[in-house]
């Protein structure tokens, strides 16, 4: 994992912060009626107003600017006219900005209420897997044991299961660094937190047992639970600091 000079922290400090902001800014629009299309376009509009860019946009091909994720789909949902949010929804907002070269990404739940009890205790107990997690962070502790084997001892009761083949990963000076997070025990003590390291966190949980994903075959990008179960993911981007884990994107 690369470890981050002063400069460099500074710089990922203001994208991260810009693309929280971009959520922020996006909340009053995400309601029954509007579809994700239209969220897009406010999004790209909002970061390149900002003299930012979007990281998604032709990322190996992705053609919108934020990836929307509806329900049963775990990431990587494509914005759309036809995808129209209505009461129940679920939807998960991901953005990633580039300014002046350095890379911030966060992702947040959005509910479209009224929502069933078992999607809001999905959403809030994914988002206090995330927390458990980041608290857990310091210098001289094993990335497994603070993010994967939290997450996955904290959700597994409620017969839950974390996505394995989707990780969080390195960021800053490029989209996706080295490492990749894993959100499950992997077992392996091998990656000892260091200050300057930054990486996202971004558990994704079904509402199942089942932890198995596929993905779209006709646009190649959206990924759903094979079971069709809800799935819900809260990302950050994190610093190691001198003593503990710090969220950037907040």
């Amino acid at each position: 994992m690369i470890i981050k000079n002063k400069k460099q922290i500074e710089g990922i400090r203001k994208s991260a912060r810009l693309a929280s902001q971009t959520l922020d800014y996006i909340t009053p629009y995400v309601k029954a009626g509007v579809n994700t299309e239209k969220l897009n376009d406010l999004i790209h509009q909002f970061i390149i107003d900002h003299h930012a860019q979007p990281a998604p946009l032709n990322y190996r091909g992705f053609p919108k600017s934020v990836c929307t994720s509806i329900n049963n789909v775990v990431c990587h949902g494509i914005p759309s006219r036809k995808d129209i949010l209505k009461k129940g929804d679920i939807i998960n907002i991901d953005v990633t900005t580039i300014l002046n070269g350095y890379y911030g990404d966060t992702s947040r739940m959005f509910l479209i209420e009224p929502v069933t009890k078992k999607a809001r205790l999905l959403v809030r107990r994914t988002k206090k897997a995330l927390d458990k997690s980041i608290k857990a962070l310091r210098p001289g502790r094993y990335l497994n044991e603070c993010v994967g084997k939290i997450i996955e001892e904290y959700i597994e009761p409620f017969g839950y299961s974390s996505v394995r083949t989707l990780t969080g990963h390195g960021v800053g000076l490029k989209f996706h660094e080295e490492p990749s997070i894993f959100h499950f025990n992997t077992g392996r003590n091998d990656i000892k937190l260091k200050p300057g390291m930054i990486f996202t966190i971004e558990p994704m949980i079904n509402a199942s047992a089942n932890y198995h994903v596929k993905t779209d075959p006709g646009d190649g990008w959206t990924i759903y639970t094979v079971d069709g179960a809800l799935s819900a993911q809260w990302e950050h981007t994190i610093l190691i600091n001198a003593t503990k884990g710090e969220i950037l994107t907040k």
